[in-house]
């Protein structure tokens, strides 16, 4: 389905446009030429971390004007000049991540090269899509802010996922929909499946004894990561009452996020074993149920749930039909 623009909405009647005078006296300009420009490499300043913390909380955050800063930022070539080749895992603040995927998220907006630039640079890439998976997963306070933040990680794991082409992408995401993901069904459940195709009982055998006592955490906590992720989106789905006000970032945060399950749905390296998962938890059920589902404000959230629901519907006719 047709993506929306994963900044906030544009009022009506204002123009994104940029001219080359509002570029040349504009603030992020000055940094550009003070950081990171391509002109101006030969009289750069030395990295300061401190500038993307500022940019973050100023120009890319701030939900009133952040659209056209955002594209200002990429004009500029901060994410491949700046943001990206300073990323350390160990070292890299919320503020650098945010930034990272705020302007990555963008260059799909403008339908740009993206994949470049992590590719030529490619050591820390492991590293970023951990970080990004973990914030995936916060509990923090629902605000404006907060799920504003979660929207925009949601779009940067659909791009990795469609982005499966791309070795970069997927060495990382395919660890997240392998047949291992069903550690986290039921032993009865999980037994059930595997009895119906003898040689994912061989190959769910193989990958048990394959695994090192000590990474047994992390590989755990990938296999988990999906139906957690479902879980805490079911978790705010069910905060949503039937009357009352509503913020319009959790109510994107919901459409994004079943936006997400369509697409891995539709894709077959992804839905072969995260489909289980899905049905185990219920997560169609809670939509159809939900409060958000009853109310005028989720018209969309309806339609889109529509959509997934028909589609997963075929894609079960189907595969009986091919039994």
């Amino acid at each position: 389905m047709t993506k929306k623009d994963s900044s906030a909405p544009q009022e009506k009647g204002k123009a994104t446009t940029i001219t080359v005078a509002q570029i040349n006296a504009d603030r992020i300009n000055l940094l550009a030429n003070q950081y990171w420009a391509p002109h101006t490499a030969s009289n750069h300043d030395t990295y300061n971390p401190e500038i993307i913390e500022d940019i973050y909380f100023k120009e890319i955050r701030d939900i009133r004007h952040s659209v056209r800063r955002i594209m200002m930022l990429e004009f500029s070539q901060y994410l491949e000049n700046y943001l990206w080749p300073n990323y350390r895992r160990e070292t890299a603040s919320h503020a650098h991540m945010m930034s990272i995927v705020f302007m990555l998220n963008e260059k799909f907006r403008e339908r740009v090269s993206v994949w470049k630039c992590f590719e030529d640079n490619s050591t820390e890439f492991p590293g970023f899509f951990q970080q990004c998976l973990e914030s995936c997963l916060s509990n923090e306070k629902p605000t404006a802010t907060f799920m504003r933040e979660q929207t925009a990680l949601l779009l940067f794991l659909n791009h990795c996922f469609n982005s499966m082409e791309v070795e970069l992408c997927r060495e990382q995401a395919k660890r997240l929909v392998s047949l291992t993901m069903w550690s986290c069904l039921q032993p009865r459940r999980r037994e059930q499946e595997l009895r119906a195709i003898p040689e994912w009982k061989k190959f769910w055998k193989k990958l048990q004894k394959r695994d090192k006592p000590e990474m047994k955490e992390k590989l755990e906590w990938e296999r988990h990561f999906l139906q957690k992720l479902m879980i805490k989106f079911m978790g705010i789905l069910d905060s949503i009452s039937i009357d009352g006000e509503i913020s319009e970032d959790v109510i994107r945060y919901c459409e994004r996020f079943l936006e997400l399950l369509i697409d891995l749905e539709a894709l077959l390296p992804t839905r072969r074993f995260f489909n289980t998962v899905l049905d185990d938890c219920h997560l169609v059920v809670r939509c159809h149920l939900s409060n958000l589902a009853k109310r005028e404000e989720g018209k969309l959230f309806t339609q889109v749930s529509q959509i997934f629901f028909n589609n997963l519907h075929k894609l079960t006719t189907n595969y009986f039909l091919t039994q």
